[in-house]
């Protein structure tokens, strides 16, 4: 059977190889350092299934990150990875369903699991 793709977008290098670490046995596991990586990673995997995104990075955070991807690829499952509290911007991002859910730092691997697995089906 072949494995779901997941992308994780952090600018955390040890964050990246932490998701990869955890989740690559079960998983395809892409990573990228910035969202403009993210929109790259996603053109030449248009199979990726689920996106999550850490919030705040450098030049372009997660929300503005998952609106551009989202834009050019609808169909995606797109979650945001913060060590913040749930802010208005991610309330709205729920809200408006840009995003599926929010995740915490440090993230909960059954949470994260259990989730890709409810949307993956």
């Amino acid at each position: 059977m072949k494995k779901v793709k997941i992308l994780y977008i952090d600018d955390e290098i040890i964050n990246l190889q932490l998701f990869e670490i955890i989740f690559s046995d079960k998983y395809k596991v892409l990573i990228g350092e910035s969202g403009e990586e993210g929109l790259e990673i996603l053109d030449n995997h248009p199979d990726t299934t689920v996106i999550i995104s850490d919030m705040k990075m450098p030049k372009m955070n997660g929300i503005e990150f998952i609106k551009k991807a989202k834009m050019k690829y609808p169909n995606k499952n797109y979650f945001i990875l913060t060590g913040f509290e749930i802010t208005s911007e991610i309330q709205n991002a729920l809200d408006s369903k840009l995003i599926i859910e929010y995740f915490n730092k440090p993230f909960d691997i059954n949470k994260i699991e259990k989730t890709i697995e409810e949307v993956i089906g």
